[in-house]
């Protein structure tokens, strides 16, 4: 099938596109894991229905047209043909289902941010821009449970009412982050993995740590959360440079 009549025959096309540009640059960046990690973006208005990864598939090898199409609210997901990852539907699945403001999430294992979730303490004290960017925007999950199977996802998506908390550090486990769309939270989880490595490298350094005022923490996020479009011009640079490459992610 040619890609015009994949086009033609696929719903959400332009968001798989986008969707799939993120899996392929987030392995570029080496903060997938293995075979595991997942994301999703709702396709209808609750945010129900969703587009995620298929069962076990490399982030490497995504294209816009293999990604899944799931219903939040149907109970039989699991055992039709072609299902999700089962930690996939419990986390996802669960988001989707009671956070429609979290209209796409992605869940890594990225190095630093793990290195953060692992701390006894993983607050994330405003240092530099890039952390001063999630300030008072993150919660902190300190009762890992196990695998994110159904009770697990639930109890993970009851912690995101509130929409201007769009990351979670997910304590012993790794960082999940929401936002309006691809571009938005794929920027979104670039920048907090840059900021979680800039403070593990900090405290390597066993010096005394130089952490902005409360004001000038909040200022510095309420400014980046103004800025314009710099999430879209970012992915659209990405789909650039996948483009360059002759990537067939868009297909």
């Amino acid at each position: 099938m040619t890609v015009t009549n994949l086009r033609a025959n696929i719903d959400h096309w332009a968001e798989r596109v986008d969707l799939a540009a993120t899996f392929r640059w987030v392995e570029r960046l080496n903060m997938n894991e293995g075979v595991a990690n997942h994301f999703s973006l709702a396709v209808n208005p609750d945010g129900t229905q969703f587009l995620m990864n298929p069962n076990q598939m490399h982030f490497a090898r995504i294209k816009a047209s293999n990604l899944l199409v799931l219903d939040a609210n149907d109970p039989d997901v699991m055992t039709q043909p072609g299902a999700p990852d089962p930690t996939a539907w419990g986390l996802h699945g669960s988001i989707h289902r009671h956070c429609p403001h979290a209209r796409c999430v992605m869940h890594v294992h990225s190095i630093f941010a793990t290195v953060l979730a692992s701390l006894a303490d993983s607050t994330l004290p405003p240092i530099d821009q890039n952390t001063a960017t999630f300030y008072n925007r993150y919660v902190i999950d300190e009762e890992f449970g196990g695998l994110a199977f159904e009770s697990e996802g639930e109890r993970c998506a009851s912690m995101l009412s509130d929409p201007k908390k769009k990351v979670m550090i997910m304590g012993n486990h790794g960082v999940l982050v929401i936002g309006s769309d691809p571009a938005d939270t794929f920027n979104r989880l670039y920048y907090f993995e840059r900021a979680a490595e800039t403070y593990i490298r900090a405290l390597q350094t066993g010096q005394p740590l130089r952490v902005l005022s409360d004001e000038i923490a909040e200022k510095t996020a309420q400014e980046l959360d103004d800025y314009p479009d710099q999430a879209a011009a970012h992915l659209r640079e990405v789909k650039a440079l996948l483009d360059a490459d002759g990537s067939d992610y868009a297909t």
